[in-house]
């Protein structure tokens, strides 16, 4: 009988720990919820504002939850927002441009780097071909090689035009170092490796690009060889 009684009051004791740790953990899911929502209105809010000190701390914002391990769809269209400031989505006023930033727009594309989503990797791909700051395309062709999504090809097509468009127009050895290290990281995922070693061969042969760039794109050409 005594063990009985023993063994219900336990199940009873445990009863009322389950409920209040269910209790505890439904209250904490609910304040988490609430902070991630009211965190998500600050960041839309302040992105959509049309100062440009307020876009810096959206993306402040951004970078702290990111490094968190925090990414919501509303941060997302917030990142694919701020990087088209100026160029995707522009302000005009009696016909000048007021929000060309492209130290935003960078920031944006390297933050969408950690977010390896097919939005992002739209975002990304657009940029490229649309936005005319090297540095901006930099950081958005580091970006989609740190995603790695190539299907089809799309990608590396995409960063094949970026190379041949400023070769010509506007040869940067930074962006061509970063199109070589976009293009190693989506070499597994290529199946057509035509375009991308031809677009290879030809900044190894631009002696208007710096010697270590011109070097390294020699050294990818002789590791797709290996492979």
């Amino acid at each position: 009988m005594k063990v009985s009684k023993v063994f219900t009051a336990g199940v009873l004791c445990l009863a009322m720990a389950g409920a209040a740790f269910a209790q505890s953990r439904t209250e904490t899911t609910v304040e988490d919820e609430y902070m991630s929502s009211v965190e998500d209105v600050i960041i839309t809010e302040l992105s959509a504002s049309p100062e440009y000190d307020n876009k810096v701390i959206a993306l402040q914002y951004l970078e702290n939850a990111l490094g968190e391990g925090r990414s919501t769809p509303d941060m997302i269209a917030a990142m694919r927002s701020l990087a088209g400031e100026g160029v995707t989505k522009k302000s005009r006023t009696n016909g000048r441009l007021m929000n060309n930033y492209p130290d935003i727009r960078k920031k944006a594309c390297e933050l969408l780097g950690q977010v390896a989503t097919e939005e992002a990797k739209d975002t990304l791909v657009q940029i490229i071909q649309d936005d005319t700051e090297p540095m901006v395309v930099s950081a958005a062709v580091h970006a989609l090689g740190d995603i790695g999504l190539n299907e089809g090809d799309e990608v590396v097509g995409a960063i094949e035009f970026v190379q041949r468009r400023y070769a010509a127009l506007n040869p940067s050895s930074s962006l061509a170092l970063e199109i070589l290290f976009a293009y190693e990281k989506l070499a597994d995922t290529v199946t057509d490796r035509a375009p991308m070693i031809e677009s290879i061969a030809a900044i190894a042969a631009n002696y208007r690009f710096a010697t270590t760039v011109r070097t390294k794109a020699y050294d990818l050409l002789r590791q797709l060889q290996a492979r």
